[in-house]
């Protein structure tokens, strides 16, 4: 079989980037006769101070010159793993070739103060997404990452749920690789503070990440009088810098010296920051899946997530679960892993073996089943 898998531009999203190559690593595994084509759109350069110009032909690049480049190859199926590509099911619509693509949120629909705030052309944007991701109608099926996706395709995207099959995301296996020792000098490098309880958070500042409740929880702990013996909590932020509304709140409670962001660490990086915080500290108000739970419990790192959407799904009995609008509960929460070396070393074990039970290779079996399911008889208009 060759089967297209369409990505996005390289370095347009590191959680796509991360996706497609989990699948195509995995597929390659389970099934290694099968032809992977990687399909990217082209990405040209362009003056500096040309701001405008360089998003409007990206805009073209996307909706008009990538997606006729993918429908002249020549495959048995295209695999188009981002709902924000879900226009090119558009385009792929008349060929005799099914398609597939992932949908990983609907959070732009579910909350749309989430994108506006890093829109270069807001109106022009959320106009354009809306019509990708209508063009997931038009696809023969829609991979979901999670039962919680699932739900939202149903119910905000009118798709029936027979259209539907959820397969779950999985942590790179570099991810699973105790190294507690090698992660000091991550802390060193950065000029972190030695002898600190390390809060983590990985990912970007919008506002469903809920960063703002994280500084609120910091100060309410820092304010506090602790024991000479209990160190300090101070969080480590890595990924997106903060916002205005967030470092105003860094500066308001004095919280400079409990802070460290470090932008967009690679994947070795990463890896250390996992090895070396305390707890990863992830009280979203909704994510799609939340690939960091994974990747902080393979790292042997206990977890703290919220208790809505897709988390409590992913995160299963091996996390503590809290009400990401209660900041007295999330604080209790890093309290007793600070104060209870057995609860903090039972959650541990519990993160580990369930890391374990994602994988890749599974994740890309239930994908090559369903390519299987749909090449083997004529295709039907959705």
């Amino acid at each position: 079989m060759r089967v297209a898998i369409v990505r996005r531009a390289p370095k347009t999203s590191f959680s796509m980037d991360v996706y497609a190559d989990g699948l195509v690593s995995g597929l390659s595994a389970v099934r290694p006769s099968w032809e992977i084509l990687q399909l990217r759109p082209q990405t040209r350069t362009h003056p500096k101070g040309q701001k405008l110009f360089r998003k409007l032909n990206r805009y073209y690049e996307q909706y008009w010159h990538y997606p006729q480049q993918i429908k002249r190859q020549a495959v048995d199926i295209f695999h188009i793993i981002d709902h924000s590509d879900g226009h090119i099911a558009r385009w792929l619509k008349p060929l005799p070739i099914p398609t597939v693509v992932t949908c990983h949120d609907l959070i732009n629909l579910r909350q749309p103060e989430n994108a506006k705030h890093q829109a270069f052309l807001p109106a022009l944007s959320s106009a354009l997404w809306r019509y990708a991701v209508n063009g997931l109608r038009q696809a023969d099926r829609l991979v979901t990452v999670s039962a919680h996706t699932a739900q939202d395709v149903n119910q905000l995207l009118d798709i029936s749920p027979q259209q539907l099959t959820v397969v779950h995301n999985a942590a790179d296996p570099e991810f699973q690789r105790i190294c507690k020792g090698e992660a000091l000098s991550v802390l060193q490098e950065h000029h972190i503070p030695s002898d600190r309880f390390y809060l983590l958070n990985v990912g970007s500042s919008q506002p469903r990440k809920n960063i703002e409740a994280i500084l609120k929880v910091l100060a309410k702990l820092t304010a506090q009088p602790s024991e000479a013996t209990t160190p300090s909590p101070h969080l480590i932020k890595a990924g997106a810098a903060f916002t205005a509304a967030q470092q105003t709140l860094i500066d308001s409670h004095n919280l400079h010296s409990y802070v460290t962001h470090i932008d967009k660490p690679d994947q070795a990086t990463l890896i250390k920051l996992y090895n070396a915080a305390d707890v990863l500290l992830a009280p979203s108000l909704y994510e799609g899946f939340g690939i960091t739970i994974l990747e902080a419990m393979a790292c042997g790192t206990p977890v703290i997530t919220s208790n809505v959407s897709s988390l409590p799904e992913v995160a299963g009995n091996a996390a503590i679960l809290i009400e990401p609008t209660q900041l007295d509960q999330i604080a209790n929460a890093v309290r007793s892993l600070q104060q209870d070396p057995a609860q903090r070393q039972a959650l541990i074990e519990k993160g580990l073996r369930h890391a374990q039970s994602f994988t890749w290779e599974k994740s890309a079996e239930q994908v090559a089943q369903l390519y299987e399911t749909l090449t083997a008889s004529p295709r039907t208009q959705p």
